[in-house]
């Protein structure tokens, strides 16, 4: 039995992980990917905001803040 993909929005403080594929189309995904978060980009939860939203990453040198409908279209593992 298959697992289902987990997404980025479900990843732990302090992880690290790898994008595997970003679903959706449209505007989104087009900000998404124009934020530099491509498929084998490597990324670390740095933090989570108290209610969840926004979380903090890091990946490609640089501090990113992504809010949680955004994260729920990254794959990762």
């Amino acid at each position: 039995m298959k697992a289902e993909p987990k997404t980025l929005n479900q990843a732990k403080i302090g992880s690290k992980h790898c994008i595997t594929s970003i679903i959706g189309s449209g505007a989104l995904r087009q900000r998404i990917l124009d934020m530099g978060l491509t498929r084998g980009t490597n990324i670390e939860i740095i933090k989570v905001a108290p209610l969840g939203d926004p979380m903090e990453l890091r990946l490609r040198g640089y501090e990113l803040s992504l809010r949680k409908a955004e994260a729920e279209q990254i794959h990762i593992i």
